[in-house]
């Protein structure tokens, strides 16, 4: 929460470290796969990367709409509509994790590694164009907040495999 010189980083510069870092994981899955139907095995990890990954995803979300959302609707009344469609945009998400941990919990698909990246790839198109509306709507105003609870013990939103 502390860049190099001792400054504490704005939570909005966070958001964006989170954001990164969950591209990042969703990346290294879809090239696990991809991986795999150039011809190479199917990670045995696959599985438990997709998990971690998904259970990163939703420990954002979650505190996003428990913590975040709230305390910048009354910080900034005017973003309440913005804030409600960033929750329906979470709704949309969850949905295809959902369907991801279907697919990869199924025996019975034998885990269809083109239907998983057909999965991935909608996630992927979701959280892109989640994350640019989050970043260009609330960055400004989650940098401009004043949150000392949030300073003290970093919220589920603010928090990455790196942290």
């Amino acid at each position: 929460m502390e860049t190099p010189d001792g400054r504490l980083t704005a939570f909005g510069n966070q958001l964006i470290d989170v954001h990164i870092w969950l591209r990042e994981q969703l990346a290294a899955l879809r090239e696990d796969v991809d991986a795999h139907l150039a011809g190479g095995a199917l990670p045995r990890d696959l599985r438990a990367h997709c998990l971690t990954f998904c259970s990163a995803l939703e420990r954002h979300h979650t505190g996003e709409d428990g913590d975040a959302f709230p305390e910048l609707a009354r910080s900034f009344p005017e973003l309440r509509p913005v804030l409600e469609e960033l929750r329906r945009d979470h709704r949309l998400v969850e949905d295809s994790l959902r369907r991801l941990q279907a697919l990869l919990d199924d025996p019975g698909r034998d885990r269809d590694p083109v239907r998983v990246r057909g999965e991935l790839d909608t996630l992927a198109a979701l959280m892109e164009t989640h994350f640019v509306y989050e970043e260009k709507r609330i960055v400004a105003a989650l940098d401009a907040l004043d949150a000392p609870e949030w300073r003290r013990s970093r919220p589920g939103f603010l928090i990455s495999g790196d942290t």
